[in-house]
């Protein structure tokens, strides 16, 4: 499902007294959220006044936030993109797009389930699959993953022996 906002980080503390927020990426890597430069916010836009990665995380200086006091009330709050400024490469979604998504056998064109979740391992991320059974599938491209299809709410898998197992 294609997404107008994407959430690509959680506000878990803050750091120093000046009210910088310590934000864990959601998506990618902490410097892919230095590249932005409107987030959203409770739905509002705000204007980081500086964005810089600090042990794998994104340390942001936003206006109107002065002090640790302000920065605290804002802890546990996610923060958003417009999608339309996420220039990612062809191929490549957010976690949040896939959600939802109806996933068919690739070979038999039969529908096997709905992708339910997506977890992130060190190796690859994994998609959880509920249909008849819940069984999990590597998002590994090519392999397991034959494509994606956003528009037509579609992904393609190749199902392997013992895959639903």
């Amino acid at each position: 499902m294609k997404l107008e906002y994407v959430p690509v980080g959680r506000i878990v503390s803050v750091h120093g007294i000046r009210g910088e927020l310590r934000v864990l990426p959601l998506e990618g890597e902490a410097d892919f959220l230095a590249g932005f430069r409107t987030f959203y916010l409770d739905g509002r836009a705000v204007i980081p006044a500086a964005c810089r990665v600090h042990k794998g995380m994104a340390l942001l200086k936003l206006e109107g936030v002065e002090d640790r006091t302000a920065a605290e009330g804002l802890r546990g709050k996610e923060l958003f993109i417009r999608r339309a400024d996420a220039h990612l490469p062809q191929g490549e979604y957010f976690d949040g797009e896939l959600l939802g998504l109806d996933v068919y056998d690739g070979k038999t064109g039969e529908c096997v389930g709905e992708l339910v979740k997506v977890e992130r391992y060190p190796a690859s991320k994994v998609y959880t699959i509920r249909g008849v059974k819940e069984f999990l599938v590597p998002a590994v491209k090519d392999a397991f993953i034959l494509g994606t299809d956003l528009e037509n709410n579609r992904m393609d898998i190749r199902m392997w022996e013992g895959l639903t197992e």
